[in-house]
């Protein structure tokens, strides 16, 4: 039987990499999830994440969460706060530990992972599927193989089908990714990884510095 997934898909990098491996695996995703939370390159990031669920035949949904991007903006992340600069860092150096402060949205991941969790639920499928990895995992906490076994406890408890958290790129850095990327015949044009929405990437975030090919 082909294990169903909905999968959370911000239109980057990693969520793109992990949903796409997920079905070239033999899984199938149902629903792709992406959440608006007033985070400065949400038209861009919607229309690569549409244009990818397009590519699985999975149900595009997207969430408003208003609320989420207001706690963000309260505890001064610039991700959502315009007013506030981004942090700028070098292919040497693309981040650290307060650059990844100056963008953490307030339980982002554990917010996602929960609403993509009773998605599961009611569509009869087994498992979420979100773009984890090991590099962001150093500063990025809810990017950990800790946390993916924390949410798959609280959601056995949390659903009554005991619903998983599963992340094809846990154990990949961004190099890694990128080549898992060029593997399943995607190119770098599918994902929009930057956190502003210009017409470009603006190549020095920190997000385009660890995504670049």
């Amino acid at each position: 039987m082909t294990r169903k997934a909905i999968a959370l898909l911000s239109g980057g990098l990693d969520s793109g990499v992990a949903a796409a491996q997920f079905v070239a695996d033999g899984g199938s995703v149902t629903h792709a999830l992406f959440f608006l939370y007033g985070q400065r390159a949400a038209p861009r990031e919607a229309a690569a994440s549409r244009a990818l669920a397009q590519k699985w035949g999975a149900q595009w949904v997207p969430i408003e969460l208003p609320w989420l991007g207001e706690l963000a903006s309260h505890a001064g992340s610039a991700l959502t706060d315009p007013g506030r600069e981004l942090p700028r860092g070098t292919a040497e150096r693309p981040g650290d530990a307060a650059s990844a402060a100056a963008v953490w949205v307030p339980a982002r991941n554990a917010v996602f992972v929960a609403v993509a969790a009773a998605f599961a639920e009611a569509h009869g499928a087994e498992c979420v599927v979100a773009g984890f990895n090991r590099e962001e995992a150093e500063t990025f906490p809810d990017n950990s193989s800790a946390f993916l076994q924390a949410a798959t406890a609280f959601l056995g408890l949390g659903t009554r089908s005991g619903v998983a958290v599963v992340s094809p790129t846990l154990d990949l850095d961004k190099a890694g990714i990128v080549a898992a990327a060029r593997q399943l015949g995607l190119v770098q044009g599918d994902f929009w990884s930057c956190y502003e929405a210009g017409d470009q990437p603006c190549s020095t975030c920190e997000s385009c510095l660890r995504s670049r090919w």
